[in-house]
């Protein structure tokens, strides 16, 4: 009895798993082909601000034209978030919060061609940049 359970056992996991392995692994699109409007592989600094607005404008829950620290959430580190904040109000208008993606735009922009691809994104301005466009 426990050899017929075993081997019923066994055949269960086995279609368990070659089911598991079946099913298809849908990966999120790339950033790229998510915000490239102009379709040439890349990104420019429009690309990602007109994102960045979208996002802000999503953020902004209370209607007051700003963004506070539990509104980004972890979107923005502290540091990040501080130095954005020029007028220390612990708020971001949408102009500092835009100012703040070209900032890193520019930081992530290596080779300084005024677009991004997938290999700059991948550098840390360019992950902290997408957390701010997504």
């Amino acid at each position: 009895m426990t050899t017929k359970f075993h081997i019923i056992a066994l055949g269960a996991g086995l279609c368990f798993a070659s089911a598991m392995v079946a099913q298809p692994v849908f990966a999120a699109p790339s950033p790229i082909k998510s915000f490239d409007t102009d379709n040439d592989g890349t990104l420019d600094l429009a690309e990602v601000s007109k994102a960045a607005e979208a996002v802000f404008d999503k953020l902004e829950k209370d209607n007051d034209g700003t963004v506070d620290r539990k509104e980004v959430g972890a979107r923005i580190s502290k540091k990040d978030f501080a130095a954005a904040d020029p007028d220390d109000d612990k708020t971001l208008t949408k102009e500092e919060y835009l100012a703040l993606v070209a900032k890193l735009f520019k930081a992530a922009d290596k080779d300084d061609e005024g677009t991004l691809d997938a290999k700059e994104l991948k550098s840390k301005a360019g992950q902290a940049l997408l957390k701010l466009i997504r």
